[in-house]
């Protein structure tokens, strides 16, 4: 039996209701593999001799900088090192140090203006351009991202983590052939590599390319046989091959290596739904939740399950923590109405149902406000 199961990937899902099923491809999320601080600060940092009360001032904030930032005072130090840059403004390494900490803070925006000046003073230094392609895919600018990657590539060959960056932002812009020949290009010098195999492994998954997925994906299991990511992965290649207990056998895997991931309490809920082993998926999208309280597509998926077996009770509740989640999500709403419905909790429904109208019409789903307004009338 071949249950057709994909990793789930995204952040925005959609059900048979409206809420339709999304994938993750977890071995493809985007992770810091950033510039160490040290490493940008311990360069020289003078571009040119100063007056000996100005190098004072500069080297006296740079200490400023360095201990606050080990006192876990990250917006401090940024300031401090905005005032060091103002007195040595051709310092490519303090903006590269400013880059580093908005890009800890999550000013992505930020980080890539300080990285851009860093490399405008240094534009031979591929860790500037490695950093700028980090920062352009965390604001999904995935096609600035891969050309900052390729460029820090250019500058340092065989550069495992710019080819890594470049084969998640080509998969994320769907060229996953391209992906795959950037793992590859790397392969050969590092054979031994976990990291690469499982990331072919995970574009050939989504390639559909399930036997050439497992293959990978296994070199990678005997690299790193503790790797969570790596078990769940190959667990869907081989359930996609039909190899139903040595699937569900890496899936339990995965969970026992990393028992607090929710995602993977959720893809072994997909399996046992797919299954049509309906108790135990809710039992797996129920831990899901408790170990991760803010995964939404885990409510997207107890709502359904809950709406099947008309327990409108725990699906109101379900349908409410996700408009929590997603507040501009109309499907999120419209299927809280239909919750409210089964309850005869008309009135609460008709709201629902009106801002779910209200939502599709701001997005232009014509077909979503349609869908609202004639839940609206059969009401009324």
């Amino acid at each position: 039996m071949t249950l057709a199961l994909r990793l789930r990937f995204g952040s925005r899902f959609r059900s048979r209701a409206g809420l339709a099923k999304g994938m993750l491809l977890s071995s493809l999320g985007i992770t810091i593999l950033m510039l160490p601080l040290q490493l940008a600060l311990t360069q020289p940092l003078l571009a040119q001799s100063l007056p000996s009360t100005r190098e004072d001032r500069l080297n006296g904030l740079l200490d400023q900088g360095r201990d606050l930032v080990g006192a876990g005072q990250v917006a401090e130090a940024i300031a401090v090192y905005r005032e060091a840059a103002q007195l040595a403004p051709d310092n490519a390494r303090i903006f590269s140090a400013i880059g580093f900490l908005e890009a800890r803070q999550g000013n992505f925006e930020a980080a890539i203006e300080a990285y851009q000046q860093a490399i405008a003073l240094e534009g031979n230094n591929p860790d500037f351009f490695y950093a700028l392609g980090f920062s352009k895919a965390n604001l999904q600018d995935y096609a600035g991202a891969a050309a900052a990657y390729r460029q820090a590539i250019q500058l340092r060959r065989n550069d495992v983590e710019s080819y890594l960056g470049l084969g998640i932002v080509l998969s994320r812009l769907g060229d996953y052939d391209g992906a795959i020949a950037a793992y590859r290009q790397v392969l050969a010098a590092n054979p031994n590599n976990s990291r690469l195999y499982e990331s072919i492994g995970s574009a050939y998954l989504q390639e559909q390319r399930y036997e050439e997925a497992r293959q990978a994906l296994t070199r990678a299991a005997e690299l790193e046989p503790r790797r969570s990511t790596i078990q769940l992965n190959l667990g869907v290649a081989l359930l996609n091959l039909g190899d139903i207990e040595a699937g569900m056998a890496a899936l339990k895997r995965a969970s026992e290596l990393e028992p607090r991931n929710g995602l993977i309490h959720l893809q072994i809920g997909d399996v046992y739904r797919a299954q049509g082993n309906l108790e135990q998926a809710q039992a797996q999208y129920e831990r899901a939740i408790t170990v991760e309280p803010g995964l939404k597509e885990a409510y997207i998926e107890l709502g359904e399950l809950y709406l099947e077996a008309q327990d409108y009770l725990r699906a109101i509740v379900t349908y409410r923590k996700l408009v929590q989640l997603l507040p501009e999500d109309p499907d999120a709403r419209f299927q809280l109405a239909v919750a409210l419905q089964g309850r005869d909790r008309i009135r609460e429904a008709l709201s629902a149902y009106e801002q779910a109208r209200d939502l599709y019409q701001q997005q232009n789903n014509a077909e979503g406000v349609q869908k609202a307004e004639d839940a609206i009338e059969e009401l009324n």
